[in-house]
């Protein structure tokens, strides 16, 4: 117990983000796609860098927090066909954290149902909409993380703590990271108001929690570690990179221009217009439907073609 309370560390066993890699493959793509596809692409990568900054933010947080902590950042974890991805899991003596960040432009209000809504200026004019729920989102994660754990241990050890899990061990955390957001949850249902935090909050909110933690309860730090790691063991590198929308469109751009070189190629060596040998409309569906036979073949072009 003693050597417990002196570990005061914040150990990353995993640091990197998905986002990082995100936002270097839409940079490389940036410089293939066509010139009216460049906007959408800058788009993408500033969302994500926004996303990545509020990340960063709770990184730094967590580095300077003096508690004693194994975090893993940006894990996914898979159960049969159902997968939870957690920006963060913090694994501390007392709780392990289970965290989404939201990097949110504008001040957000919870209301009385648990509905996120933010309201933000855009060049001038005022928006108010609502955003899915990121302690829904959380909450659903948790129970996915839930079902791999049952399935991993004996009916009886499940009967005697799924009411530990449920309460005591793994929290849904939703941490705002934009400091200059104002957040109002005063009449948010009590479960959300309990798990939702500005990042400048965090630590306190985590030091309190452990203050009120029951002792009897606290883990070795040798346990917090083959926990985290098994976690760790356990992670996905799999993700829907944005990137792969565009390699598409590049794709499609490139297979397009060799099939008006072939065109403009033949109806120069046959000496007959372009359309002869199949027009725009014709282009597109043998771009569309990538025809592997003749018969396929067959039913885009005429038989004479």
């Amino acid at each position: 117990m003693e050597l417990l309370n002196r570990f005061s560390d914040t150990i990353f066993l995993k640091e990197d983000s998905s986002l990082e890699h995100q936002i270097e493959n839409l940079k490389k793509v940036r410089e293939e796609v066509p010139d009216y596809y460049k906007d959408k692409v800058d788009y993408d990568i500033k969302m994500l860098e926004i996303g990545l900054e509020g990340e960063k933010k709770i990184i730094y947080e967590l580095k300077h927090a003096d508690i004693g902590m194994y975090v893993l950042h940006d894990i996914t974890l898979k159960y049969e066909d159902l997968k939870a991805q957690f920006d963060f899991i913090i694994i501390t003596k007392g709780y392990v954290y289970l965290v989404e960040c939201k990097n949110l432009i504008g001040n957000i209000e919870v209301d009385s149902n648990g509905q996120f809504v933010r309201e933000y200026e855009y060049n001038g004019d005022k928006y108010k909409e609502a955003i899915y729920s990121p302690y829904t989102q959380v909450v659903n994660h948790k129970n996915i993380l839930k079902k791999r754990w049952i399935n991993r241990h004996s009916k009886l050890r499940v009967a005697l703590q799924e009411k530990y899990f449920d309460n005591l061990w793994y929290k849904p955390l939703v941490v705002l990271a934009n400091n200059k957001s104002i957040l109002n949850i005063k009449n948010a249902p009590k479960e959300v108001k309990k798990n939702t935090v500005r990042v400048d909050e965090l630590i306190n909110y985590i030091k309190k929690d452990l203050d009120k933690y029951d002792n009897t309860y606290y883990e070795s730090k040798k346990y917090m570690e083959e926990l985290a790691n098994s976690f760790l063991s356990d992670n996905i590198d799999e993700y829907h990179n944005i990137a792969d929308n565009y390699n598409k469109i590049i794709s499609i751009k490139k297979i397009e221009s060799r099939l008006k070189q072939y065109r403009r190629d033949k109806s120069k060596k046959n000496n007959i217009p372009a359309y002869y040998i199949f027009t725009n409309d014709e282009l597109k569906e043998l771009v569309n439907n990538m025809p592997k036979t003749l018969d396929e073949l067959k039913g885009i072009l005429p038989e004479i073609k």
